[in-house]
């Protein structure tokens, strides 16, 4: 099962030190009903993405374990320089192993979306947020500070018609939330008032005021992209993985099981 795993997860037969870089926490109450590997936001950087699967590979061989779900907790493009290696990679794995794979919607997949679908109405807020990469990556350029609206009408068709087939269909579908026992992994927040059914997708994609102080009254353990950190942390019902590694070098997993989360 694990060598299935490594060819899964990994492209890489070069082997990593199962605790490089690894920090772990113990807390009695965090329970998941399966093992998880959650993945920050990875803004392009496919080098340092191969390199986290490679760590992950690595962890599974060390520690051993039933086939683990991996989530990634969106944001996949923008910021960084290779956009499009990153969705072909995150789409290529939720094909081939979808049971095993969940990839969450982030805000920057939202602002895609838009950019697709209303590039004069919607279409600048994505490009000043690093839209413009992510076109580049596709081997789109040519807009300016201010486009003009004829200009980003024809990128948004020109990204629809790079994207490979059935991947737009697919980042429409990404979900918003993925729970297993008391652990909920969405990309940047839950209102602490309310339960995770009654969630706003407005909450979940880009936060909420009181999320990071005031902690759940639910027992529930919330991974959370979006916010970034210098260092990965667990606390108050909250297990924050974002390390901002467009401008970090530094692109961070949890392993998560009952009692004990390690930071990779």
């Amino acid at each position: 099962m694990r060598r299935a795993l490594k060819s899964l997860f990994s492209r890489s037969k070069v082997d990593r030190p199962a605790l490089d870089g690894a920090r772990s926490v113990s807390f009695a109450s965090l329970a998941p009903s399966q093992r998880v590997y959650a993945i920050g936001d990875v803004h392009g950087c496919a080098d340092l993405l191969e390199r986290l699967l490679e760590s992950i590979d690595a962890d599974l061989r060390a520690f051993g374990s039933d086939e683990p779900q991996l989530i990634f907790l969106g944001d996949y493009v923008d910021r960084g320089e290779a956009s499009d290696r990153v969705l072909a990679r995150l789409f290529a794995l939720s094909r081939e192993r979808p049971e095993a794979v969940r990839c969450l919607m982030g805000n920057h997949e939202r602002m895609m979306l838009e950019f697709l679908d209303d590039p004069a109405g919607r279409g600048a807020r994505w490009l000043g947020n690093g839209g413009l990469q992510t076109l580049a990556s596709f081997g789109i350029g040519g807009l300016g500070a201010r486009p003009a609206l004829e200009d980003m009408t024809q990128a948004s068709e020109a990204l629809a018609a790079a994207m490979p087939e059935g991947m737009e269909a697919w980042l429409r579908a990404l979900p918003l939330m993925w729970r297993s026992g008391n652990l909920v992994c969405v990309h940047a927040a839950l209102d602490p008032a309310e339960p995770p059914e009654a969630q706003k997708a407005g909450t979940l994609l880009w936060g909420h005021p009181k999320f990071l102080s005031e902690p759940r009254r639910d027992g529930l353990w919330v991974v959370h992209g979006h916010t970034i950190v210098e260092e990965p942390e667990a606390r108050s019902g909250r297990i924050a993985i974002d390390t901002g590694a467009y401008h970090s070098g530094r692109l961070t997993a949890v392993a998560i099981s009952a009692g004990q989360c390690r930071f990779l």
